[in-house]
């Protein structure tokens, strides 16, 4: 087998964000959940508020580069930091950029339609197009949207531009996924630098792509620990075939013959009610306990319920009393804005006293 980040230099890629993220240490929200708790802070991944999609989108604009693109086309949620990133890394990248934004979270009011990440969009001149996702998640639904991403590249062609389409469904090679095996190396090196080994690993599991190659970048770097996914958007059963499918596929392009199946998969779906982008007291209260006791913002959508979710596999026993776990910020941050009227409950009332 080739070694594994080293075959990762075959792939084309721009270098977008501020690596190596740092790797700290969390003692006052670790000890309220009774852990030594460590944070990989890839929100702190730079480009346009940063957070995990940098890394994905490093292996995905080289792509487009290297074969002479000059308009990138994406899909996601109205609020995705994925939409918002591939708009900044086009934007560095001197490309236009096209979004879809799917209507998968009813609004509770305006500003989720028109802040945080959307507010971004338009800073940095995409052009924006509306697609009737609706609240499904299943690969039915992703491949209408794909579908959709193909003919509009089609007609941008047509005028001759060179379009390059980043496919969110599990049809498409997950050349993001790479970002996440290179991200394993590098909290590997920290925490070998700190004298720690971790008893498991927490992230936000989605799309697929970061718990997906953080799972298969472990394996393939010889270390075991589990690697809790907290699901943000679909049923535990149905995101282990997904992320088994993902590490598959993101191990086999560095190389590793390693195959994984649903049950190597740990997924944790206890939080993930009432469904994606949605608000609930679990998640809320995470969000609270991170920022009182560690000034560590998490995001209602991603690392809110990530969160949520470590609370929940500690006190089911999932994961032990005492463990040394690392929870993986994916950033997602200026998600909170739009946000605003769901956080209310957990918000500190405003002083009235004037001097």
């Amino acid at each position: 087998m080739r070694e594994p980040l080293a075959a990762i230099d075959e792939f084309p890629r721009v270098r977008l964000g501020h690596a190596p993220t740092p790797l700290d240490p969390a003692p006052r929200l670790g000890a309220a959940l009774g852990l030594e708790l460590w944070i990989k802070r890839d929100d702190c991944t730079g480009l346009a508020f940063g957070g995990n999609k940098v890394r994905q989108l490093e292996f995905y604009l080289g792509d487009a580069q290297a074969r002479g693109a000059d308009t990138i086309l994406t899909s996601g949620a109205v609020q995705s930091n994925f939409v918002r990133v591939a708009a900044a890394g086009a934007r560095q990248l001197g490309m236009d950029i096209h979004v879809q934004l799917e209507d998968r979270v009813e609004p509770a009011d305006d500003l989720y339609g028109s802040s945080g990440n959307v507010l971004l969009d338009r800073l940095l001149g995409a052009t924006l197009h509306s697609f009737s996702a609706g609240p499904d998640e299943t690969p039915a639904a992703e491949t209408a949207a794909d579908d959709e991403l193909d003919r509009r590249a089609q007609a941008l062609a047509a005028t001759g531009r060179k379009p390059y389409v980043i496919h969110n469904g599990v049809g498409h090679p997950p050349v993001g996924g790479l970002g996440y095996v290179v991200a394993v190396g590098e909290f590997l090196e920290q925490a070998r630098a700190e004298g720690v080994r971790f008893d498991a690993v927490v992230c936000a599991s989605g799309g697929g792509l970061t718990h997906g190659g953080i799972l298969a970048g472990m394996r393939a770097l010889g270390e075991k620990a589990p690697v809790h996914g907290v699901c943000v958007r679909r049923a535990a059963d149905e995101q282990r075939v997904r992320i088994a499918k993902r590490a598959t596929e993101i191990g086999a392009l560095i190389g590793c013959s390693e195959t994984f199946h649903p049950d190597d998969v740990d997924a944790c779906d206890t939080v993930l009610p009432p469904g994606y982008g949605k608000m609930s007291k679990a998640v809320g209260d995470a969000i609270s306990m991170a920022a009182r006791l560690e000034a560590l913002l998490l995001d209602p959508v991603y690392t809110g319920k990530a969160m949520a979710g470590l609370v929940d596999l500690v006190r089911a026993g999932r994961i032990a009393a005492g463990s040394r776990v690392l929870f993986v910020h994916t950033g997602g941050l200026p998600a909170i804005f739009s946000y605003a009227a769901a956080l209310e409950p957990w918000l500190a009332e405003p002083s009235t006293t004037r001097e």
